[in-house]
């Protein structure tokens, strides 16, 4: 995987952040809903913001080396809020509808990230894509 290119090196990166991340979401996640009986709604938002502070620091010195930045973490903010929005539209709707707490986790956790990568890809780190970096 030396020969690997930089558009692969970042994708893979970029995968195994959001593996890592995905593993901090899930386990807060269901620590509050099995543990302290959280709602799976609620559970999920502080899951998520957790699991995005993570994200950020891997995905900017990582996926997409570049220095931590204002612009950076505007937009990578303003996607987080987007998703965090996602996050708990699909959990609440799972709840709403008597879907188990791992049907609405498993949406959360097929549909967002796929939303975030093309996001974070085409605008927060669009500089640093191009460069090659």
């Amino acid at each position: 995987m030396s020969n690997a290119t930089p558009e692969l090196r970042r994708i893979r990166r970029f995968l195994l952040s959001g593996a890592a991340s995905t593993c901090v979401h899930v386990a807060i996640a269901t620590t509050l809903v099995s543990a302290l009986e959280t709602s799976p709604a609620l559970a999920n938002g502080v899951a998520f913001v957790s699991a995005t502070a993570c994200s950020y620091l891997l995905n900017t010195l990582w996926s997409f080396p570049s220095p931590l930045h204002k612009r950076t973490l505007g937009r990578f903010f303003a996607v987080s809020l987007i998703g965090l929005c996602l996050t708990m539209a699909i959990s609440g709707t799972a709840q709403y509808v008597g879907a188990s707490y791992w049907a609405g986790l498993a949406c959360v956790l097929m549909a967002v990230p796929v939303f975030t990568y093309l996001a974070h890809r085409e605008w927060t780190f669009r500089a640093q894509a191009s460069t090659g970096t």
